[in-house]
């Protein structure tokens, strides 16, 4: 009886203990918000970088999963490049041995402190109460870690376990189980701080604590997998890339285990320390390894899973330069307005095809398409920020402001592109199936409405606005008929297909009004500059 309450009780700190990990990084996570990505696809063309990258990250949110997680769904944004994702990678895991040495030092003592500061930190009516309940979690971590210490003391008379759990053990062993146990928890934050806690208490020896976290490894690999599941070629490669440099370093330090690992037990330095310092040295020389083999790696992955190309070409996004001059500034953004107005147009017809296909791949393409446009929005956005600092002349201005205004038309287009994806995800959801009548009304819209971005193409060219106000006046005409006809089949309880279309009129009128907005506004512009000229 009393070894089930010291079971139960140790299980309660541990699920504690995974509780508090999980939320740190949560929070952690959204008082960083954008900038925490951001941190990530700023990797340079140097791995190196992308090494102390993610291995900062890491350190700070305390999992290497949430860290390779991100920088592939990046990857498969088109925000990061494949190769640039691999560093990211390789650091990820030496971030995650922070909660090793903390705990390996007895950090872990102050954590009752750390709490309270958190606790009282969050409850001030001022800014700094946002960090309150990272630092609340931050301590929880470490107060659960002693928990676990504290309830394991009386297994400490128990000498059959003692044995079991001291004796080493096969090394392969103890490698799938650390394996297992971190796939489970999803963390090898978890397995690493557990057997770092059990080495302290001497439940748990050298030899089998170490084969066990070179195990968590492989383990924490399993999330990226998961998350991979529906993405493009290259953040499937990424995944690859995540397990093959997990596996190799395992491989590659499990011969030396097999050799001299019955003589970690004669280390004169204390156990937990020792095994937080393996942990350390594993990682960074797998990824020292790892690193001066990237190309020959990176071909390697290519080689499995071949080139592949991505679904959807992607933007080619500003970068600001200090050094640029405002003309390059304009040039570059009326580039990147056209080809955003190009993309919504492709927006547009994937959305208003996935309505009228019913195919779960055009709705699932849209949806990673709309996704791209708000990060797109964000970067430039982030862009108009900067480039502000290169405007000398009041012209220079005038110009700034209206490339401004034409950009935050587009995204409003977006938004209404966006609106109708939602009409869209709220008839899956009620498993509405529209009728060829209602489809015949969405097909003819579309294709009107696509008919006026085209248009909207050429006016921009050729400067025929009055072909923008016809066909603007069409679309419209084209609208209210739609409208008309959908009201006559309200009529009818039974056509929940029409109830379900009542948003896609007013959507669509909403797009008709943002697209004529922009293009009146982008002809005016271009009018006035040839003036000005």
């Amino acid at each position: 009886m009393e070894n089930l309450s010291i079971l139960m009780t140790g299980l309660t700190a541990t699920v504690l203990f995974i509780f508090g990990l999980e939320n740190f990084s949560k929070e952690i996570e959204r008082i960083s918000g954008e900038h925490f990505r951001k941190s990530l696809s700023n990797a340079t063309k140097w791995p190196l970088a992308g090494v102390a990258i993610g291995a900062v990250v890491t350190a700070v949110i305390q999992s290497s999963s949430a860290t390779s997680v991100i920088s592939i769904s990046l990857v498969n944004a088109g925000v990061l490049s494949f190769k640039n994702s691999v560093g990211i990678i390789f650091g990820s895991n030496i971030g995650t041995t922070v909660t090793a040495q903390l705990v390996a030092f007895k950090l872990t003592n102050f954590a009752p402190l750390v709490i309270v500061l958190g606790f009282f930190l969050s409850i001030i009516p001022s800014r700094v109460s946002i960090f309150g309940k990272a630092i609340f979690y931050f301590g929880f971590v470490f107060f659960s870690l002693n928990l676990i210490s504290t309830s394991l003391e009386p297994l400490h008379t128990n000498p059959a376990l003692l044995k079991i759990l001291s004796t080493p053990q096969n090394p392969l062993y103890a490698i799938v189980f650390g394996c297992i146990f971190t796939a489970l928890v999803q963390s090898s934050s978890v397995t690493t701080g557990l057997a770092i806690v059990f080495t302290q208490q001497g439940l748990l020896g050298l030899e089998n604590a170490v084969p066990i976290i070179m195990g968590a490894n492989i383990g924490t690999t399993a999330t990226a997998f998961i998350a991979v599941f529906n993405m493009d070629i290259a953040a499937k490669k990424a995944a690859l890339c995540h397990f093959l440099f997990n596996v190799g370093g395992v491989i590659l330090f499990t011969p030396a285990l097999l050799i001299f690992g019955h003589r970690l037990s004669t280390l004169s330095m204390e156990p937990a320390l020792a095994l937080a310092n393996i942990h350390l040295a594993f990682n960074l020389i797998t990824s020292l390894i790892f690193m001066l083999a990237i190309n020959p790696f990176t071909r390697f992955i290519d080689y499995l899973l071949g080139e592949g190309k991505m679904d959807f070409t992607r933007l080619a996004l500003p970068v600001f330069e200090e050094s640029e001059n405002f003309e390059t500034v304009k040039s570059k953004l009326e580039k990147g307005n056209a080809d955003l107005f190009f993309f919504l147009q492709e927006n547009y017809n994937s959305v208003t095809l996935s309505i009228e296909t019913n195919y779960r791949g055009v709705y699932d393409a849209s949806e990673k398409r709309l996704s791209y446009v708000n990060f797109v929005k964000k970067e430039y956005i982030s862009y108009f920020s900067k480039v502000v600092s290169l405007i000398k002349e009041e012209d220079d201005s005038k110009h700034l402001i209206k490339l401004i205004n034409q950009f935050d038309y587009l995204f409003q287009i977006h938004d209404s592109i966006d609106d109708l994806f939602e009409s869209k995800t709220a008839m899956n959801k009620q498993y509405i199936e529209l009728k060829s009548d209602v489809l015949f009304l969405v097909r003819a819209l579309s294709t009107e409405t696509l008919g006026f971005f085209d248009e909207i193409h050429r006016a921009i060219s050729t400067d025929k606005a009055m072909n923008i106000k016809a066909t603007a006046k069409a679309l419209q005409q084209q609208i209210d008929s739609a409208n008309r006809d959908l009201l006559s089949m309200l009529g009818d309880p039974t056509r929940v297909d029409a109830g379900a279309l009542t948003n896609f009129i007013t959507y669509s009128q909403r797009l008709k009004d943002k697209l004529t907005n922009f293009a009146n506004l982008k002809v005016h512009d271009e009018k006035l500059d040839a003036l000005e000229g």
